[in-house]
């Protein structure tokens, strides 16, 4: 038998754990025995190889050079797991590297917890560990710890992955809505909408004449480049789960202050704009992973517009909005016709299962 025979092949790379063993996971797997020992040691540690995680403890012992840490955990449960533009694991990564920059820190370690459904393919697992482990290392983090359950068919929809990170913070800015003050300008950085309409697409097995990809990615350098150039921020927050909207919508209220933004300024590409006409949806309130809001003095608007439009990630980025007094807690949109809408909370949810 060759060294190849009997393994999975995707792009000319070999995943490590033979078929003739366990091409599905199984409830084994989950078990602590060898299948467990197994697929840590052929899947995961190669994947994620660094000395922090090469101790094989309990946990990870790291030293992290900084008084001010930023610390955050999400869970990953959407459908379908491969997706246009990435996969749960490299949506896993980006939206807590992004979660971190938004507090205004350098990402530095992450964890991973896996969920495994059994009958899971070992294909699909090594394909997600594979997009994790690039998606780290393009935003410059490691993953140090993690954990592995596995849970009985029909009980866990294939994968669910929990990330957590700690980064640092290198500046002395307080970054979060109680900061934004009235005058202050609010930037985009790019087009919105990509991510939901990627994954409806997807999922419902809708052909648009033109794919759209989801704008998965990690936005911690083009914020890094923001802090190198002391750009004054006061603000910052990805928009995910219930998109632009409900991101200024959450920063209006916890600031008491009235954000204005202009409809035309706030760039949405036209085949998404046309699915989310066909599909009934309203892009301001659709997910993404790759692009946030930035709020900053006025005197540093334009510079930090030239700074993001420096980047791939930020070539479309726009000024959009800016800050008042009042009315307070609102989010005013002067519309393409010139009439004012406040725009609201949306009462359910339009696309579940999105992150």
């Amino acid at each position: 038998m060759n060294e190849n025979e009997g393994m999975l092949s995707i792009d000319g790379l070999n995943c490590p754990l033979p078929i003739n063993l366990s091409s599905f996971i199984t409830l084994a797997h989950g078990g602590g025995g060898k299948l467990t020992h197994q697929l840590i040691e052929k899947l995961f540690r190669p994947a994620f190889n660094n000395s922090e995680l090469e101790t094989q403890h309990d946990g990870a012992v790291f030293d992290i050079p900084s008084e001010r840490l930023a610390f955050t955990t999400d869970s990953y449960v959407v459908r379908p797991l491969i997706f246009p533009g990435g996969n749960i694991g490299s949506l896993a990564v980006n939206g807590t590297v992004n979660d971190l920059a938004m507090c205004g820190a350098r990402p530095l370690y992450l964890t991973a917890a896996f969920i495994l459904e059994e009958g899971l393919p070992m294909e699909i697992l090594w394909t997600i560990v594979q997009s994790m482990k690039t998606a780290a290392d393009h935003a410059g983090v490691k993953i140090i710890t993690g954990d592995t359950k596995v849970v009985d068919k029909g009980k866990g929809d294939g994968i669910f992955i929990n990330t957590s990170g700690v980064g640092v913070i290198e500046h002395s800015l307080k970054i979060h809505p109680k900061s934004i003050q009235p005058g202050d300008v609010v930037l985009i950085s790019g087009d919105i909408g990509r991510h939901g309409i990627a994954i409806m697409a997807a999922r419902e097995g809708l052909g648009f004449q033109n794919q759209i990809e989801s704008d998965c990615a990690a936005v911690s350098n083009l914020v890094q480049s923001l802090f190198d150039a002391d750009i004054e921020i006061h603000c910052m927050r990805d928009l995910t789960r219930g998109g632009l909207a409900t991101a200024l919508i959450e920063m209006a209220q916890t600031s008491r202050v009235s954000i204005n933004i202009t409809e035309l300024e706030i760039p949405v590409r036209e085949d998404v704009k046309g699915a989310c006409e066909i599909l009934g949806l309203d892009p301001l309130y659709v997910a993404n992973e790759g692009r946030f809001v930035v709020l900053v003095k006025a005197e540093d608007a334009a510079r930090t517009l030239e700074l993001l439009q420096k980047d791939e990630l930020g070539n479309q980025a726009r000024i959009i909005g800016t800050v008042k007094e009042v009315p307070q807690e609102t989010v005013i949109l002067k519309t393409k016709v010139g009439t004012s809408r406040m725009l609201d909370m949306l009462s359910g949810e339009q696309l579940p299962r999105i992150c």
